[in-house]
Protein backbone atom coordinates (compact mmCIF):
# COMPACT_ATOMS: atom_id res chain seq x y z
CA UNK A 1 0.00 0.00 0.00
CA UNK A 2 1.62 3.51 -0.80
CA UNK A 3 1.30 6.78 1.44
CA UNK A 4 -1.91 7.86 -0.46
CA UNK A 5 -3.61 4.84 -0.07
CA UNK A 6 -3.23 4.76 3.30
CA UNK A 7 -3.38 8.19 3.71
CA UNK A 8 -6.91 7.54 2.42
CA UNK A 9 -7.84 4.65 4.08
CA UNK A 10 -6.84 6.99 7.46
CA UNK A 11 -9.08 9.57 6.34
CA UNK A 12 -11.95 6.94 5.77
CA UNK A 13 -12.15 5.43 8.97
CA UNK A 14 -11.64 8.72 10.36
CA UNK A 15 -14.71 10.14 8.59
CA UNK A 16 -17.00 6.92 9.97
CA UNK A 17 -16.12 7.32 13.07
CA UNK A 18 -16.74 10.52 14.14
CA UNK A 19 -19.21 10.02 17.65
CA UNK A 20 -21.90 11.80 16.27
CA UNK A 21 -24.16 9.44 14.35
CA UNK A 22 -25.24 12.31 11.63
CA UNK A 23 -21.23 13.70 11.08
CA UNK A 24 -20.61 9.87 10.69
CA UNK A 25 -23.66 9.59 7.85
CA UNK A 26 -22.49 13.06 6.33
CA UNK A 27 -18.79 12.89 5.97
CA UNK A 28 -18.59 8.56 5.61
CA UNK A 29 -20.58 9.31 2.62
CA UNK A 30 -18.45 11.87 1.25
CA UNK A 31 -15.11 10.45 1.96
CA UNK A 32 -16.13 6.63 0.53
CA UNK A 33 -17.53 8.70 -3.25
CA UNK A 34 -15.35 11.44 -2.88
CA UNK A 35 -12.07 11.06 -1.46
CA UNK A 36 -9.98 9.63 -3.91
CA UNK A 37 -11.09 12.34 -6.30
CA UNK A 38 -9.78 15.39 -4.41
CA UNK A 39 -6.67 17.02 -5.11
CA UNK A 40 -3.81 17.13 -2.70
CA UNK A 41 -4.35 20.34 -1.20
CA UNK A 42 -8.37 19.87 -0.71
CA UNK A 43 -7.09 16.29 0.65
CA UNK A 44 -5.48 18.19 3.09
CA UNK A 45 -7.90 20.87 3.53
CA UNK A 46 -10.55 17.82 4.54
CA UNK A 47 -7.61 16.38 7.02
CA UNK A 48 -7.78 19.78 8.86
CA UNK A 49 -11.59 20.25 8.73
CA UNK A 50 -11.65 16.39 10.52
CA UNK A 51 -9.98 17.98 13.98
CA UNK A 52 -12.96 20.00 14.47
CA UNK A 53 -16.08 18.73 17.00
CA UNK A 54 -18.73 17.15 15.22
CA UNK A 55 -21.44 20.34 16.74
CA UNK A 56 -19.16 22.58 14.82
CA UNK A 57 -19.01 20.98 11.98
CA UNK A 58 -22.76 20.25 11.99
CA UNK A 59 -24.02 23.22 12.00
CA UNK A 60 -21.44 24.54 9.63
CA UNK A 61 -22.70 21.53 6.35
CA UNK A 62 -26.00 21.86 7.01
CA UNK A 63 -26.00 25.89 6.95
CA UNK A 64 -27.19 26.69 10.33
CA UNK A 65 -23.66 28.49 11.50
CA UNK A 66 -21.34 30.53 9.13
CA UNK A 67 -18.29 28.58 8.09
CA UNK A 68 -14.90 29.65 9.00
CA UNK A 69 -13.15 30.70 5.80
CA UNK A 70 -10.10 28.18 6.43
CA UNK A 71 -13.07 25.73 5.68
CA UNK A 72 -15.41 26.93 3.37
CA UNK A 73 -14.06 25.41 0.41
CA UNK A 74 -14.01 21.74 1.65
CA UNK A 75 -17.24 22.14 3.31
CA UNK A 76 -18.76 23.39 -0.23
CA UNK A 77 -18.15 20.37 -1.72
CA UNK A 78 -19.23 18.27 1.49
CA UNK A 79 -22.78 20.23 0.90
CA UNK A 80 -22.84 19.62 -2.70
CA UNK A 81 -22.63 15.75 -2.38
CA UNK A 82 -25.22 15.54 0.16
CA UNK A 83 -28.30 17.00 -2.81
CA UNK A 84 -29.96 14.84 -4.49
CA UNK A 85 -28.66 12.54 -7.33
Amino acid sequence: MDSTEITLKRLRIRSWRRGMKEMDIILGGFADTRLASLAPERLAGYERLLEENDQDLFLWVTGRAPVPEAHAGIVAEIRDGMGPK
